[in-house]
């Protein structure tokens, strides 16, 4: 991805396709999406992190910092690949606007269970031979997880510090047996990662042929139920029993007036430099194998982070903490080259010393325009998230998956600040959206990317997350038939128009 390439793209996880399985998913329909962009002009492909997913169904607090989402592996291609056949895939009559993960997810882990006894019965020596391999080349997080998950089915997924204590606080002994008595199901999970990424790297060539590059996304911190603070509890700052002693989150700001009080357990960042960063080091080894570029969710974590006792229950009564700083980044250069390809979400409360790092690093920041369009103390005009103070190195979002939509957006505002938008961007305001999409692409920023509900004209019923709310979010879907030619074919102009363009196809 060279530095100066001038491209725009659009915002989508993949659980919000269209498809008949209840849930978005790598098969054909991400594939038609891709084919979608390409005809569109759109050079990017931004996703959510794309983990397992646990309690509240967040992308952003997964089961692993390694695994794949297995609600993402495709059943069509499963058929394809002669591991279940047609009446396997019958499925039940799910919404198609929203996905319902509580009827979801059960159903899709029978047709796994399926998958690998058709697999472990009828493949060939060649298909368990890459099983194998893949098994032994990522035996490193693989391992853990697998144990993990296995036992975290067997309690009916509760979790860690809920089950029994030789097993939550992985006492030798105690591990032994279970792996020795569930072999079976350790194995059922380490195939269900192998179709995961195998489906995964069939999707990232397509795109990268067509032209699209895809934007990963890497939380900064790990959920307390992950195969990582089980199998590493002393990389996080926890009691004897496993419980955070402290928590994330942020201070009060735009989103809540009491903060967020996220719940991930922090770092010990000292142990980890013991340790060379190693996790980090793998961590980031791993998704720059899935994807072109990498979005660093909360990036001022680095230079400091909002430490809360975990006993408080709300963001407001916290501290700042030093994070590793640029130390942690060169690791990661001397580890994976010079020229990471990072994006910082620099968003939020950002001091100084956060500016200082992101653009010791070199690396494109985020500015928001609906944030650009809220008159702040010192009043209309003075945002940098404004496009007359945009830099060359940037990326410029309508808004993310924590924005209500633009129509949404603009449906709540009041008349004072309607009236300054529409002078400055010199529109009525019928198609906000849009106005709001050529915006972003005339910007000088290098990369210029909208939620696909701003580019259908969608609204606040579209919103894919609103922080706060504790139920209702990370649901929504699209139609198929909501994607046009004649949309595509205007986005392509505009995107024309302002000296943005695709990458070119890789030859692999």
């Amino acid at each position: 991805m060279t530095p100066l390439h001038r491209t725009s793209g659009i915002l989508l996880h993949p659980t919000s396709l269209p498809g008949p399985f209840g849930i978005g998913d790598l098969g054909p329909s991400a594939f038609q999406f891709v084919d979608y962009l390409e005809e569109a002009g759109q050079g990017l492909w931004q996703m959510l992190p794309i983990g397992p997913t646990g309690y509240g169904d967040s992308p952003y607090q997964c089961l692993s910092a390694f695994a794949g989402n297995p609600l993402l592996i495709s059943p069509d291609l499963l058929m394809a690949d002669g591991w279940l056949q047609k009446a396997d895939t019958e499925a039940p009559p799910f919404p198609e606007d929203v996905v319902d993960f509580g009827r979801v997810g059960p159903w899709k882990s029978e047709l796994f269970r399926k998958a690998f006894w058709s697999f472990s019965s009828r493949a060939s020596a060649s298909r368990k031979a890459e099983l194998a391999a893949f098994c032994r080349c990522h035996e490193g997080w693989l391992d853990d997880y697998a144990l993990f998950a296995a036992i975290k089915d067997h309690n009916e997924g509760l979790p860690w510090t809920r089950w029994e204590s030789g097993l939550g606080l992985r006492e030798p002994a105690a591990l032994d047996l279970w792996k020795q008595t569930h072999a079976d199901e350790v194995d059922f999970h380490r195939f269900v990662q192998f179709l995961f990424y195998r489906q995964w790297q069939g999707l990232r060539e397509h795109a990268n042929r067509r032209g699209v590059h895809l934007i990963g996304d890497v939380p900064i911190f790990v959920a307390h139920d992950s195969s990582e603070v089980w199998g590493h509890p002393e990389w996080f700052q926890l009691d004897d029993r496993g419980i955070p002693t402290c928590v994330a989150g942020v201070p009060p700001d735009y989103f809540s007036a009491t903060g967020q009080r996220w719940g991930n357990p922090l770092y010990r960042w000292e142990r980890l430099k013991t340790d060379g960063y190693g996790f980090w080091v793998e961590r980031l080894r791993s998704i720059l194998d899935l994807v072109d570029l990498v979005r660093i969710d909360h990036f001022r974590g680095f230079a400091g982070f909002w430490e809360i006792p975990a006993a408080e229950e709300t963001a407001v009564r916290g501290r700042w903490v030093p994070g590793p700083g640029l130390e942690l980044f060169q690791v990661l250069r001397e580890a994976l080259g010079e020229d990471l390809p990072l994006m910082a979400e620099d968003l939020g409360v950002i001091t100084e010393d956060v500016t200082e790092l992101r653009d010791r690093l070199g690396l494109p920041g985020m500015a928001i325009l609906q944030f650009a369009f809220e008159p702040p103390d010192g009043g209309f005009g003075v945002s940098d998230y404004l496009p007359h103070n945009h830099r060359r190195n940037l990326a410029v979002y309508t808004g993310t998956h924590d924005n209500d939509t633009v129509l949404g957006w603009w449906a709540q505002k009041p008349e004072l600040t309607r009236s300054w938008v529409r002078a400055y961007l010199g529109t009525d305001g019928s198609e906000i959206n849009r106005d709001f999409i050529r915006c972003a692409l005339a910007s000088v920023a290098r990369y210029a990317i909208f939620p696909l509900q701003d580019l259908l004209g969608l609204g606040s019923e579209a919103s894919m997350n609103r922080p706060g709310r504790a139920n209702g979010n990370w649901t929504w879907r699209f139609r198929a038939t909501q994607l046009d030619s004649a949309l595509a074919s205007d986005l392509k102009g505009l995107t024309a128009l302002y000296g943005r363009e695709p990458f070119p196809p890789s030859r692999s």
